[in-house]
């Protein structure tokens, strides 16, 4: 069983089907739906995930995106780029059967970047926060179907960005005027909107949170099948909590490659830490395989082109000599 490896969503450039053929060629057993942001608002992952909600709208204002009354250009165009990326995808994939990983931003980091009509974040308003979580549970069903309707072969797996999720949990999230933070949402507020939200797909669900202090308990409660994370943001305080998660069955995206260029170790020396991790938890070697997977530590937007590649096929090496090598 090969310990498998994917990215995590963005690349850098703008052009479909250059992306949708790095992807497919470096992750031949894991490809996902890569975001191209530097195409411009619309193309960015807030931008991109407002563009499937369902009969709620945004545009983009100097201060970031905003609630609209109707669809505008700003929507149209995260519409139509989408479009793009999936028409480019599903020409690379022609006949492809296995996993194939999409990716979304899920409600408590889009409620705290999407501004109410007077400027503050939806965030502010749990009623507003409920209304955009069930917009945006209905778009991801219609994304879903459309993603397997072009790849009949695939075995979706669906993953919600959460960034701010620990910010939200601790109230962290700054106020439009910068002075103050938004008050923290109730743990099981946060939880229940996610759990009906992952119940959109009968798949395997994923949460990238590449933030300090995972909140991995509270993902595997709300049914998260895996977490992702910045590998390099862990301290031994989460030991617990992971052991517990990997007991249970989560899968663990590791994103141990530098998302920004850096010099690459060798393979072997990347995975390093997670065999560590394994020893210190006492869990088996054997369990490595299936229990995590190889990623960078978070999107490769900022990358260079040429880096972007050379980190893909790097975590595909690091996943082999974890399968290979677990002790």
């Amino acid at each position: 069983m090969s310990a498998g490896a994917t990215g995590v969503g963005s690349l850098p450039g703008g052009d479909a089907r250059e992306a949708a053929k790095t992807v497919t060629g470096s992750f031949e057993e894991f490809p996902y739906l890569a975001e191209l942001p530097a195409r411009g608002p619309g193309a960015d992952m807030i931008g991109r995930s407002l563009g499937l909600l369902v009969d709620m709208y945004a545009h983009v204002e100097p201060s970031g995106w905003r609630i609209s009354d109707r669809p505008g250009r700003d929507s149209k165009r995260a519409r139509s780029w989408l479009g793009e990326d999936l028409d480019a995808l599903e020409e690379f994939t022609q006949g492809y059967t296995g996993k194939l990983k999409v990716q979304a931003v899920g409600p408590w980091t889009l409620a705290g970047a999407l501004e109410l009509h007077g400027g503050e974040a939806v965030l502010q308003d749990p009623g507003a926060c409920r209304d955009l979580a069930g917009s945006l549970a209905e778009g991801l069903r219609e994304h879903l179907a459309d993603v397997r309707k072009r790849i009949p072969g695939a075995q979706v797996v669906l993953q919600i960005d959460e960034p701010s999720l620990t910010a939200v949990l601790l109230g962290r999230v700054r106020s439009a005027s910068g002075y103050r933070t938004y008050r923290a949402v109730d743990r099981q507020v946060v939880e229940g909107a996610l759990r009906d939200l992952f119940a959109v797909h009968d798949g395997e669900v994923v949460v990238h949170a590449c933030a300090p202090e995972v909140p991995f308990g509270l993902l595997r409660r709300a049914g998260a099948t895996g977490v992702s994370f910045d590998f390099s943001l862990l301290t031994e305080r989460e030991d617990d909590a992971i052991g517990e998660a990997v007991e249970s069955g989560t899968k663990l995206f590791a994103g141990v490659v530098p998302g920004t260029d850096a010099p690459l170790s060798d393979p072997g020396g990347s995975v390093m830490g997670v065999r560590k991790l394994w020893r210190r938890l006492g869990l088996a070697p054997g369990t490595l395989a299936e229990s995590v997977v190889v990623t960078p530590s978070c999107g490769l937007a900022g990358a260079s082109p040429a880096y972007a590649r050379a980190v893909q096929a790097h975590c595909v090496r690091a996943a082999r000599s974890l399968a290979d090598n677990p002790e």
